[in-house]
């Protein structure tokens, strides 16, 4: 926990402040308070025990004969000339831009998908509209599925259906959905329940309920969700283009700094994802308040 420094004037009166805090008086004349905690103790020693065995490891790991001042000399100078001349040598820039395109339609494809299972599987794990053992059900189910990264689950699905964009696709709208499951799920639970007891008492059904109540209010936070996971699929996309064989920006982006280690390619490459991200962050805010 953090700690508060409360200014006390001279003249002022003595105030007593008793909010189960340990307070200690400075040179100054001020007050530190902090709060003591069980949660706040654990988390100090885990931090400590963690740099404790960083820099242990650090310590003993076998170097052999690196240079540490030429090892960065010449981290900076690759930096340096992979940012300040991007240029394209092995690829033509229509060549990259349908790498770009097949990268986006893979993460657009697992986010369409995921969304659409996430939205039916959402209304039977809402506690205020499902039955509540169902939804503990399909809850624990989904987090089970979520617990697995989604390279693991891409691997996964290399096994049946081969290394390619199928595979892919397939890994990240199981986990995409998974993930969106309990974006909605929450979503619904901190709805208003006024519409909703008001259509019940009316004799509603769940799909009138869903229509008419649910959906309304849910919307805006369903597809700024749905974005966000898109923006995680695009990213995962990328990865996935050399590791799962889906081909994509990443592939030529693992080209280029693997295969034929081109820095000055790598670094074009590098600042087209990050134009691509900024675009596509931009357009999901653009649509997110035309939602609202």
């Amino acid at each position: 926990m953090g700690t508060k420094v409360i200014s006390i004037s001279n003249r002022a009166p003595a105030i007593p402040v008793d909010l189960g805090r340990h307070m200690r008086k400075t040179r100054g004349g001020k007050i530190r308070t902090g709060v003591r905690s069980k949660s706040g103790t654990v988390l100090k020693l885990t931090m400590f025990v963690l740099a404790a065995l960083t820099i242990y490891g650090f310590y003993t790991f076998d170097y052999g004969t690196i240079n540490f001042a030429d090892a960065v000399s010449r981290t900076l100078e690759n930096i340096r000339i992979m940012f300040s001349r991007p240029q394209l040598r092995f690829n033509t820039y229509s060549g990259i831009a349908i790498q770009l395109l097949i990268t986006l339609s893979l993460g657009v494809l697992a986010t369409i998908f995921g969304a659409i299972i996430a939205f039916f599987a959402a209304l039977l794990s809402a506690k205020n509209i499902a039955n509540a053992k169902v939804a503990n059900v399909i809850k624990g189910i989904f987090a089970a599925v979520r617990a697995v990264p989604s390279i693991l689950w891409i691997l996964i699905f290399t096994v049946g259906a081969g290394l390619g964009g199928t595979a892919a696709v397939a890994g990240l709208t199981l986990h995409s959905a998974a993930y969106l499951v309990k974006a909605y799920a929450e979503s619904i639970e901190e709805m208003d329940s006024g519409p909703i007891e008001a259509l019940r008492a009316s004799g509603a059904g769940f799909w009138q309920i869903v229509f008419q109540a649910v959906i309304p209010a849910s919307i805006s936070y369903m597809t700024a969700w749905t974005f966000l996971r898109f923006e995680i699929n695009f990213i995962n996309a990328i990865a996935m283009g050399a590791a799962a064989g889906a081909g994509g920006i990443g592939f030529d982006l693992f080209m280029a700094g693997s295969f034929y280690f081109d820095l000055r390619e790598l670094g074009f490459i590098t600042y087209l994802i990050i134009a691509a991200v900024i675009i596509l962050e931009l357009l999901a805010t653009k649509i997110k308040r035309s939602v609202k």
